[in-house]
């Protein structure tokens, strides 16, 4: 059976494995969890070691891992994915296969605490990089160098939910051929995909939207296609092999999981592409959860502030309204106001749940300042607007009035 490429985004996604001759009439791709793949023929063996399509080592991936990134390629538009055990990983491998010393990196100054964590080891061993307001493109341009390489934000920043300015900073970058990452965790691809911002690569943690239900961990690189590596110094010559398009995902791989060894499971391949047969659905529900729930706490005595593009009142309501479809995303960041206990609060909850994860069918509630944040000291969650009583709100898909319930005895 062909793939029909004019399904829409949850039909294409459900036939996918079956309109790829899954083994035995099988709906979904079966769990492949041999270490390794045997050739009857030694020549074919020795081309899929210098580039043909095929398995050697697991490490490298497998027919489950692979059925996987296929249908994140065409979630995101692109032309090819690799997959990871992490979304961390996902991103060492973009940032230590395709930048070296002396190299300048921008990235956006409101991004997720390790990701924070890791660019400074990044700036350890050379790479220098550079803070950003990336709400605004011209703050990005500013502090171009001649050295610059790289350009990394997120789509929705975690938690305070700034939005960057995707589509300016995304034409600018292809003026400067500079390559332009974007980590589309927080909207997916349902909301926005990079290529239509122009993106060179879309990084997505698997383990949050795209998984779903908080059971297995991953990560994806996918290329979308609009660089051409061809003069990126970087690349090893093995790997100049093919369209230049192709050849910056190629060293992701070689080198993020031959060499770093940051390989995607079966295990957790399988269980991440059956959860991300429903992200449209589920999405569709957690966003409209979280815009009630947003409307209602940004009415409440108690609350201070409540961070979320849905609402008119946030900084970046116009743009999140143009670059995303369907809907405004399921997190948000909540401000109690002063002389609330924000500990003793949260211990009222019954429905949400105190966890660090994020994107669950279940919600989630966490301190940031005093969790996840907390490494990185007083003076740059300032500067991200990370105060001590915001607390980070993924919203998940229950019953909306069981949410609001929730909240109104807490504070109350």
């Amino acid at each position: 059976m062909t793939n029909n490429s004019s399904n829409g985004f949850t039909t294409s996604i459900l036939h996918a494995d079956r309109r790829s001759s899954v083994e035995h009439g099988a709906i979904h791709k079966p769990l492949h969890p041999s270490s390794e793949y045997a050739y009857a023929d030694s020549r074919e063996l020795a081309a899929v070691f210098q580039g043909k399509a095929g398995f050697t080592y697991a490490r490298q991936g497998t027919p489950t891992t692979n059925a996987l990134e296929a249908k994140i390629t065409h979630m995101e538009g692109g032309i090819g994915t690799v997959s990871f055990a992490t979304g961390m990983a996902a991103l060492n491998a973009v940032f230590f296969t395709l930048l070296r010393k002396g190299d300048h990196l921008i990235a956006s100054q409101y991004i997720f605490g390790n990701t924070n964590s890791l660019l400074g080891t990044l700036a350890g061993l050379g790479v220098e990089v550079t803070f950003v307001d990336a709400t605004d493109a011209a703050n990005v341009k500013a502090a171009w160098r001649p050295e610059t390489r790289m350009v990394f934000v997120e789509s929705i920043a975690n938690p305070g939910t700034q939005i960057a300015d995707l589509l300016g900073i995304g034409q600018w970058c292809t003026e400067k051929h500079l390559v332009y990452v974007v980590d589309s965790t927080l909207s997916t691809p349902w909301l926005c995909r990079g290529i239509d911002v122009q993106a060179s690569l879309v990084v997505n943690s698997l383990s949050k939207y795209i998984g779903g239900h908080g059971h297995a961990l991953g990560g994806a690189v996918t290329n979308t296609g609009l660089y051409d590596w061809s003069d990126y110094d970087i690349i090893a010559q093995p790997y100049r092999k093919g369209p230049p398009q192709t050849w910056g995902l190629t060293q992701i791989k070689k080198k993020g999981l031959r060499d770093m060894g940051g390989t995607l499971s079966a295990d957790s391949a399988h269980r991440i592409s059956v959860g991300s047969e429903t992200l449209a659905l589920r999405m569709e529900r957690a966003c409209s959860n979280a815009l009630q729930l947003s409307n209602y706490l940004s009415a409440h005595p108690k609350v201070s502030a409540v961070h979320y593009p849905g609402l008119a009142s946030h900084a970046q309501h116009q743009r999140a309204d143009q670059l995303f479809q369907h809907r405004f995303g399921s997190l948000m960041g909540v401000e109690l106001v002063d002389g609330i206990d924000v500990f003793e609060f949260l211990n009222r909850l019954d429905v949400l749940i105190l966890a660090t994860h994020l994107g669950d069918t279940r919600t989630l509630v966490l301190p940031v300042a005093h969790t996840i944040y907390y490494e990185m000291g007083a003076e740059r969650r300032a500067q991200m607007g990370i105060a001590d009583s915001l607390l980070r709100v993924s919203v998940g898909i229950e019953d909306i009035e069981d949410l609001i319930e929730d909240f109104r005895q807490a504070l109350g």
